[in-house]
């Protein structure tokens, strides 16, 4: 079987594009709503956190927009949106991490807990540790694969788009 030909600079631009928005936007769009209903609820520290990680969404779609107008440079935006999202998150797993609050558990999920916890030989505190604990590492582990993967994607595609828009600079206007 022939091996396929290598995508042209224009259509990896586009797919650059289409990656940014839809990560931009989703960013933005679930970040900014757990901000607003962490801060309806209290929770002014998961509020700011919201906010922060938002941030990575704006700063997204901002590249977004400087390659649609013809910046090259929008991929600087690009790959720093994707390194600020993932030392944000990194750093909102540490902060609970360092900080347990091991949340009260409903009564309806009691038993089953209990049940798990006498099965590994702790006790429910114990347990929900743990699990607590597994949660913020496992996020932590996803984020840096998932982020740095996506820093890594847009980072090597730099030179394509960079000459994708060198091919376009006539319609775009420089």
């Amino acid at each position: 079987m022939a091996k396929a030909p290598p995508l042209l600079p224009s259509e990896i631009l586009r797919r650059v594009l289409r990656v940014a928005r839809f990560g931009g936007t989703l960013v933005l769009a679930i970040a900014g709503a757990l901000a607003v209903v962490s801060a309806a609820a209290g929770d002014y520290l998961g509020a700011a956190i919201g906010v922060i990680i938002s941030g990575a969404g704006v700063f997204e779609l901002h590249g977004a927009s400087l390659l649609r107008a013809g910046r090259a440079h929008g991929v600087n935006w690009l790959v720093g949106s994707q390194l600020y999202l993932l030392l944000s998150v990194l750093g909102y797993c540490a902060l609970r991490l360092s900080h347990l609050e091991i949340p009260t558990v409903p009564p309806e999920l009691a038993s089953t807990i209990e049940i798990s916890a006498n099965q590994l030989h702790m006790t429910s505190h114990e347990y929900l540790v743990m699990v607590y604990r597994f949660t913020f590492q496992l996020v932590a582990l996803l984020t840096l694969f998932y982020q740095g993967g996506m820093a890594l994607y847009y980072h090597r595609r730099r030179a394509a788009v960079t000459a994708a828009l060198g091919q376009r600079g006539d319609e775009i206007g420089g």
